[in-house]
Protein backbone atom coordinates (compact mmCIF):
# COMPACT_ATOMS: atom_id res chain seq x y z
CA UNK A 1 0.00 0.00 0.00
CA UNK A 2 1.53 3.37 -0.93
CA UNK A 3 2.25 6.02 1.70
CA UNK A 4 -0.45 8.41 0.51
CA UNK A 5 -3.12 5.71 0.74
CA UNK A 6 -1.88 4.64 4.19
CA UNK A 7 -2.03 8.24 5.33
CA UNK A 8 -5.59 8.69 4.09
CA UNK A 9 -6.73 5.48 5.78
CA UNK A 10 -5.00 6.44 9.02
CA UNK A 11 -6.55 9.91 8.95
CA UNK A 12 -9.99 8.41 8.39
CA UNK A 13 -9.54 6.01 11.32
CA UNK A 14 -8.13 8.81 13.49
CA UNK A 15 -11.09 11.02 12.64
CA UNK A 16 -13.57 8.29 13.48
CA UNK A 17 -11.99 7.60 16.88
CA UNK A 18 -11.06 11.17 17.74
CA UNK A 19 -14.34 12.82 16.90
CA UNK A 20 -17.28 10.64 17.89
CA UNK A 21 -19.91 12.46 15.88
CA UNK A 22 -23.46 11.32 16.18
CA UNK A 23 -25.79 11.37 13.24
CA UNK A 24 -28.73 13.65 13.84
CA UNK A 25 -31.33 15.41 11.83
CA UNK A 26 -30.60 19.11 11.60
CA UNK A 27 -31.13 22.02 9.30
CA UNK A 28 -27.37 22.36 8.80
CA UNK A 29 -26.93 18.97 7.13
CA UNK A 30 -23.52 18.52 8.78
CA UNK A 31 -21.90 21.40 6.94
CA UNK A 32 -18.33 22.45 7.76
CA UNK A 33 -16.83 25.82 6.90
CA UNK A 34 -13.30 27.15 6.70
CA UNK A 35 -13.16 30.37 8.70
CA UNK A 36 -10.36 32.89 8.64
CA UNK A 37 -9.43 33.28 5.00
CA UNK A 38 -11.55 36.33 4.26
CA UNK A 39 -12.19 39.42 6.36
CA UNK A 40 -15.76 39.18 5.05
CA UNK A 41 -16.15 36.04 7.18
CA UNK A 42 -17.21 38.24 10.08
CA UNK A 43 -16.21 37.18 13.54
CA UNK A 44 -16.24 33.58 14.67
CA UNK A 45 -19.18 34.13 17.02
CA UNK A 46 -21.41 35.39 14.23
CA UNK A 47 -20.36 32.49 12.01
CA UNK A 48 -21.41 30.01 14.68
CA UNK A 49 -24.62 31.91 15.46
CA UNK A 50 -25.90 31.43 11.91
CA UNK A 51 -26.91 27.86 12.74
CA UNK A 52 -25.54 26.76 9.37
CA UNK A 53 -22.50 24.81 10.51
CA UNK A 54 -21.63 21.84 12.69
CA UNK A 55 -17.88 22.23 12.21
CA UNK A 56 -15.73 25.35 11.88
CA UNK A 57 -12.18 24.92 10.62
CA UNK A 58 -9.80 27.70 11.66
CA UNK A 59 -7.79 28.27 8.50
CA UNK A 60 -4.80 27.96 8.33
CA UNK A 61 -1.71 27.13 10.36
CA UNK A 62 0.35 27.30 7.20
CA UNK A 63 3.96 27.48 8.36
CA UNK A 64 5.37 24.61 10.41
CA UNK A 65 7.75 21.65 10.34
CA UNK A 66 11.34 21.39 9.24
CA UNK A 67 12.50 23.84 11.89
CA UNK A 68 10.08 26.55 10.69
CA UNK A 69 8.58 28.74 13.40
CA UNK A 70 4.86 27.89 13.34
CA UNK A 71 2.55 30.65 12.14
CA UNK A 72 -0.91 31.05 10.71
CA UNK A 73 -2.73 33.12 8.16
CA UNK A 74 -6.18 34.10 9.43
CA UNK A 75 -6.49 36.81 6.74
CA UNK A 76 -6.22 39.74 9.12
CA UNK A 77 -8.60 38.41 11.78
CA UNK A 78 -5.66 38.35 14.19
CA UNK A 79 -3.05 40.33 12.34
CA UNK A 80 0.33 38.82 11.78
CA UNK A 81 1.40 35.78 13.74
CA UNK A 82 1.06 36.56 17.38
CA UNK A 83 -1.10 35.26 20.13
CA UNK A 84 -4.72 35.58 19.09
CA UNK A 85 -6.32 35.23 22.49
CA UNK A 86 -9.26 37.37 21.36
CA UNK A 87 -10.56 34.18 19.71
CA UNK A 88 -10.73 32.31 23.03
CA UNK A 89 -14.26 33.46 24.01
CA UNK A 90 -15.46 33.07 20.41
CA UNK A 91 -14.16 29.49 20.19
CA UNK A 92 -15.77 28.66 23.54
CA UNK A 93 -19.05 30.24 22.35
CA UNK A 94 -19.07 28.01 19.28
CA UNK A 95 -18.28 24.90 21.31
CA UNK A 96 -21.03 25.72 23.84
CA UNK A 97 -23.43 25.73 20.89
CA UNK A 98 -22.26 22.19 20.02
CA UNK A 99 -20.14 23.28 17.06
CA UNK A 100 -16.81 21.49 16.68
CA UNK A 101 -13.87 23.87 16.20
CA UNK A 102 -10.76 22.44 14.55
CA UNK A 103 -7.45 23.95 13.50
CA UNK A 104 -6.76 23.38 9.83
CA UNK A 105 -3.09 22.89 9.02
CA UNK A 106 -1.59 23.33 5.57
CA UNK A 107 -3.58 25.13 2.93
CA UNK A 108 -2.74 26.34 -0.53
CA UNK A 109 0.06 28.65 0.52
CA UNK A 110 2.70 28.74 3.20
CA UNK A 111 5.79 26.80 4.09
CA UNK A 112 5.02 23.46 5.63
CA UNK A 113 6.53 20.02 5.43
CA UNK A 114 7.68 17.22 7.66
CA UNK A 115 11.31 16.25 7.21
CA UNK A 116 11.39 13.11 9.38
CA UNK A 117 9.44 11.06 11.92
CA UNK A 118 11.11 13.14 14.66
CA UNK A 119 9.95 16.34 12.95
CA UNK A 120 6.42 14.93 12.81
CA UNK A 121 6.62 14.17 16.55
CA UNK A 122 7.79 17.71 17.28
CA UNK A 123 4.91 19.17 15.27
CA UNK A 124 2.45 16.81 17.01
CA UNK A 125 3.78 17.92 20.41
CA UNK A 126 3.41 21.57 19.38
CA UNK A 127 -0.14 21.07 18.06
CA UNK A 128 -1.26 19.07 21.07
CA UNK A 129 0.27 21.38 23.67
CA UNK A 130 -0.89 24.62 22.06
CA UNK A 131 -4.30 23.71 20.64
CA UNK A 132 -5.62 20.43 22.06
CA UNK A 133 -4.50 20.31 25.71
CA UNK A 134 -6.43 23.21 27.23
CA UNK A 135 -3.17 24.80 28.35
CA UNK A 136 -2.65 28.46 27.58
CA UNK A 137 -1.50 28.75 23.96
CA UNK A 138 -1.68 31.12 21.01
CA UNK A 139 -5.52 31.07 21.08
CA UNK A 140 -5.80 31.34 24.86
CA UNK A 141 -6.86 28.51 27.15
CA UNK A 142 -8.93 26.52 24.69
CA UNK A 143 -9.18 22.89 23.79
CA UNK A 144 -9.93 22.65 20.11
CA UNK A 145 -11.87 19.61 18.94
CA UNK A 146 -9.18 18.41 16.56
CA UNK A 147 -6.82 19.05 13.70
CA UNK A 148 -7.83 19.13 10.03
CA UNK A 149 -5.14 18.15 7.52
CA UNK A 150 -5.48 20.30 4.38
CA UNK A 151 -2.16 19.27 2.86
CA UNK A 152 -1.98 20.80 -0.59
CA UNK A 153 1.73 21.45 -0.91
CA UNK A 154 5.10 20.05 -0.02
CA UNK A 155 5.73 16.35 0.05
CA UNK A 156 3.52 13.48 1.10
CA UNK A 157 6.12 12.27 3.61
CA UNK A 158 5.51 11.73 7.33
CA UNK A 159 1.89 12.90 7.53
CA UNK A 160 0.98 9.42 8.73
CA UNK A 161 3.61 9.82 11.49
CA UNK A 162 2.01 13.13 12.50
CA UNK A 163 -1.45 11.55 12.65
CA UNK A 164 -0.16 8.61 14.73
CA UNK A 165 1.72 10.93 17.10
CA UNK A 166 -1.35 13.13 17.60
CA UNK A 167 -3.47 10.05 18.26
CA UNK A 168 -0.90 8.73 20.76
CA UNK A 169 -0.92 12.06 22.61
CA UNK A 170 -4.72 12.05 22.66
CA UNK A 171 -4.81 8.54 24.11
CA UNK A 172 -2.12 9.27 26.72
CA UNK A 173 -3.93 12.37 27.94
CA UNK A 174 -7.52 11.19 28.16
Amino acid sequence: MDTKRQTLILLLVLTIYTFPFTIKASSSGGIAVYWGQNLGDGNLTSTCDTGNYEIVLLAFLNNFGGGTVPSWNFAGHCGDWSPCTKLEPEIKHCQQKGIKVLLSIGGASGSYSLSSPDDAKNVADYLYTNFLSGQFGPLGSVTLDGIDFDIEGGTNLHWDDLAKDLDNLRQQNR
